[in-house]
């Protein structure tokens, strides 16, 4: 019975206590204004450590090559803020363009980031 309850204890803290690298964004969308085909947009995705340890961004995932993304390569430790660089090259596309990034990091969790913007074909 004692090892019950010492397993539903260490359980309940396990989920109560959280620490570790852990991360908020500013925001995780961003809606650019209408452009005409042919031009780079560019945004920054501004974070902040709010975890207890340093927080490391390894990779990220997108849909098309289109897509760029720059990221720390150092550890941004806690209490500290960040970016994430956002480059679209809007060559080649028209009309109503959504993107997601996925971002992944040693935070336990992936984050997407999104943007959308509407591209004037010339």
């Amino acid at each position: 019975m004692r090892l019950f309850f010492a397993i539903i204890i260490a359980l309940s803290s396990a989920f109560t206590f959280r620490s570790g690298a852990e991360f908020s964004f500013l925001d995780r969308n961003h809606d650019f204004a209408g452009v005409n085909e042919g031009v780079v947009l560019e945004h920054d995705f501004s974070f902040t450590n709010v975890g207890d340890l340093p927080f490391v961004v390894s990779d990220f995932k997108v849909a098309c090559t289109c897509t760029k993304i720059t990221f720390p390569t150092d550890p941004i430790l806690p209490n500290q803020k960040g970016s994430i660089h956002l480059s679209f090259d809007t060559e080649g596309k028209y009309g109503f363009q959504s993107r997601k990034i996925e971002i992944i990091s040693n935070a336990g969790r992936k984050v997407k980031l999104s943007f959308r913007v509407f591209v004037n074909r010339v």
